[in-house]
C-alpha cells in the first residue's frame, strides 16, 4: 500500500480550508489563480527554488502530442513551508512528482498554485496554515505570537467592507495586482494589514525601557513604538510603517501611528492610503495569557468615508521558530503571490 504523509490533523485541515475560502485572507492573488478549478499534473522536477516570496517548483510535463512543457508550481514562502515540514533540499532535478493545483486564470501562463505535492517516496506534502493549539501562558505581551484565523477573517471582511470615498472607490476599481501591488516590489504592508499576516507569519514583540519592537516574518517587517513620552514630529518623514508612539494603561499597550507614506494597496484590495491615515491599536492579554487581543481603530478620510474599528487575536507560540524572509524582488515581480 502506498504511504501518504499528511502533516496535519482533521482540525488543522478544516482550518486550512477556511483560510482558502476567505478572500480577505487569501495569500495568493485572487485575480491570478482560478481557485474553482483543480489540475492534476504529473511530471519531472527541473528545478526547485527555495526563495521568497514563494517557494517554486518547476516541472517538465509531457503532453499528449509528445512535446514537453514547463510548469511553475508556486507555494507559500520559506517560513510557511518550513513549518509545514518542507526543506530546501526536499526536491531535486529528476524527481517524479504528482501535483494538484489551481491553474493560472490566463491559460497561456503555465503557472499554478499548489494544493498538494506527492513525492517519489509516496508522501503527500501540503502547505500547513493551521492555527496553533498550545497551553503556554504569557506574563506580558512580549514573546512570539501567531494570528488566530477565526478572528482574522472577520476582521479583514469588515475592513474591505468599509464605505469608501469616490477617490477610494475609483482607485479600487482600477487596481491591478500585477502592476500596482507594492508587495510585488518586496514592500511590506503597514498596519493593520500586517496584523492579519499573522495567519501564517509569526510576530515577535520585545519590550524595552523606551520602546517596544514589533517584528513580523512577512517581508521582515519591523515597527518601533516609542514609549519614552515623545510626540509625533511636526512635518516628520512619512514612511511605510508610519511613526508610532505608545503608552501603557496597566498591562495594555496603546499605540498611536501617523505619518504613513502614500501606499497604493496597503489593505490587499487596491484601496490606497494617504497622508491623513491614522491608527490606534490596543494590545492586551486575554484568555489568561494564552492570547493577545488587538483592538484597532483606523481613519483615512481621503479614501475611507467612515472610520474603521475591529478586534483580532493572536495565539502565544513561544515554541515556534521565527524565520527571516529575505524577499527576492525578481521572484516577487514574476509571480502571482501576495503573501
Amino acid at each position: 500500500m502506498r504511504k501518504i504523509y499528511i502533516p496535519l490533523n482533521i482540525t488543522a485541515f478544516a482550518s486550512i480550508v477556511s483560510i482558502l475560502l476567505t478572500p480577505a485572507l487569501a495569500h495568493h492573488s485572487d485575480a491570478g489563480y482560478d481557485e474553482k478549478n483543480i489540475l492534476s499534473i504529473q511530471g519531472t522536477v527541473v528545478r526547485y527554488v527555495w526563495r521568497n516570496p514563494h517557494v517554486t517548483t518547476y516541472i517538465e510535463v509531457e503532453q499528449e502530442n509528445g512535446e514537453t512543457v514547463e510548469w511553475a508550481i508556486e507555494t507559500g514562502s520559506t517560513p510557511i513551508m518550513s513549518r509545514s515540514g518542507w526543506t530546501p533540499d526536499m526536491l531535486k532535478p529528476g524527481d517524479a512528482v504528482s501535483v494538484r493545483a489551481h491553474p493560472d486564470r490566463n491559460p497561456d501562463r503555465k503557472m499554478a498554485m499548489m494544493i498538494s505535492t506527492e513525492t517519489p517516496d509516496g508522501k503527500l506534502w501540503i502547505q500547513d496554515e493551521s492555527d496553533y493549539e498550545g497551553s503556554d501562558i504569557a506574563s506580558s505581551i512580549a514573546g512570539i505570537w501567531k494570528g488566530r484565523t477565526s478572528t482574522l477573517g472577520p476582521f479583514m471582511e469588515k475592513l474591505v467592507a468599509t464605505p469608501l470615498t469616490d477617490a477610494g472607490a475609483q482607485a479600487k476599481a482600477s487596481y491591478n495586482y500585477v502592476t500596482d501591488s507594492p508587495i510585488a516590489e518586496c514592500i511590506s504592508p503597514p498596519t493593520p494589514r500586517i496584523l492579519t499576516a499573522t495567519a501564517v507569519y509569526l510576530t515577535d514583540i520585545e519590550i524595552l525601557d523606551d520602546r517596544v519592537n514589533i517584528r513580523n516574518e512577512f517581508f521582515d517587517n519591523e515597527r518601533i513604538v516609542y514609549t519614552d513620552g515623545r510626540d509625533h514630529p511636526e512635518n516628520g518623514e512619512r514612511t511605510v510603517q508610519g511613526h508610532s508612539i505608545g503608552h501603557w494603561e496597566g498591562d495594555t499597550l496603546v499605540v498611536d501611528t501617523r505619518l504613513f507614506a502614500d501606499n497604493r494597496a496597503p489593505y490587499s484590495d487596491g484601496v490606497p492610503s494617504g497622508a491623513q491615515k491614522h491608527t490606534i491599536e490596543r494590545f492586551s492579554l486575554v484568555e489568561e495569557g494564552k492570547r493577545l487581543e488587538i483592538d484597532v481603530f483606523l481613519e483615512d478620510p481621503e479614501y475611507f468615508a467612515e472610520s474603521f474599528s475591529a478586534t483580532l487575536q493572536w495565539d502565544f507560540t513561544p515554541k515556534l521558530k521565527m524565520y527571516r524572509y529575505n524577499c527576492d524582488p525578481e521572484l516577487s515581480a514574476t509571480g502571482q503571490f501576495s503573501g
